[in-house]
């Protein structure tokens, strides 16, 4: 399948900070690709350099056949972490004013924003004040200002941040519809489960540099299968258990614990529990759960993808 887009060993340097190392990775045609790490791992800095909105240090980028994505930026919608929408506009207006700045009529763009407002559930909100609507749905409607000129390749830094489950979900069905539409979509996130459920593909960041490419079950494949058990546990016990190759404490509230125990290669977790019981331990949850996206991360980066987004970064960090 052609690609998209592709980076071939891009670095970007911030003074003496390095914010990205040796990138390389492609997005397909028509796929939908996870760009996925933690803050600060270099996902942004990246997504500007393919915009062509800030050069990269060294390496060579090609997004739609051009070099430099300002000569096919008409052709891209790109939806920033930073949400920016003029208040006193309604959003059709607003949608309308941001298809124009592509190339799009503005009667063309009013007449798109009215139909796509509608399928979004937004029909009764498009003569309002943006400054009227909730987070969830101006939301939205900068998602439709972004793609309303029907672009060919679509960046979203951070779609899901701060929105309600609800508005995750109506976010998410957004962006299959682009896919099934013929768009080539590139989204970033910290958030796992997202990239989970929507991608096709899945570039794993860390600190700067390329942890894994590939799909999410080749993600999920590098990872470990795990038991987790709940009960008065101590981690020395579960380690004794046949099979078990970790341990980790999820939680511990001084009676209760809950333990992720990694499987050994080929191990069975019916022989744990079965030696957990014959020995008496008081194991009062027992499950037994192939990986997520989320452990693949940890094993591959060492990093943990969800951190709490009221920390923001400062100094060079905050540039990314």
């Amino acid at each position: 399948m052609t690609a998209a887009l592709t980076l071939e060993g891009v670095s970007k340097r911030y003074g003496e900070f390095q914010a990205v190392r040796d990138l390389s990775f492609e997005v397909p045609k028509g796929s939908i690709c996870g760009f996925l790490g933690p803050n600060g791992a270099g996902k942004t800095s990246t997504i500007r350099m393919i915009l062509g909105l800030q050069p990269a240090t060294s390496g060579r980028i090609e997004i739609l056949g051009a070099d430099d994505g300002r000569r096919v930026r008409d052709r891209i919608g790109f939806l920033p972490e930073e949400r920016g929408l003029y208040k006193k506009m309604t959003p059709v207006d607003a949608i309308a004013f941001f298809g124009s700045l592509k190339g799009l009529p503005l009667g063309e763009g009013r007449k798109r924003a009215r139909e796509m407002l509608d399928a979004q559930g937004l029909g009764a909100s498009k003569r309002k004040k943006m400054k009227e609507l909730s987070k969830g749905m101006a939301q939205k409607v900068q998602l439709i200002s972004s793609v309303v000129h029907r672009p060919e390749f679509v960046i979203l830094d951070e779609p899901f941040s701060g929105l309600d489950p609800v508005n995750q979900q109506g976010l998410e069905q957004m962006i299959r519809g682009l896919a099934a539409d013929g768009a080539t979509v590139l989204f970033s996130t910290h958030v796992m489960q997202h990239a989970e459920r929507l991608c096709d593909k899945v570039v794993l960041l860390a600190r700067g540099r390329k942890a894994f490419e590939g799909t999410v079950a080749e993600a999920r494949a590098t990872s470990r299968r795990f038991l987790e058990l709940e009960g008065a546990i101590a981690p020395d016990q579960a380690e004794r258990l046949p099979g078990v190759a970790g341990v980790e404490v999820v939680s511990d509230d001084g009676e209760v614990r809950v333990l992720k125990a990694a499987l050994a290669q080929g191990a069975q977790g019916q022989e744990a529990l079965k030696a957990a019981f014959l020995t008496g331990l008081d194991v009062r949850r027992f499950e037994l759960r192939e990986p997520s996206l989320h452990d693949a991360f940890i094993d591959l980066t060492g990093d943990r993808p969800d951190v709490d987004q009221s920390v923001k970064p400062t100094g060079v960090e905050a540039a990314r």
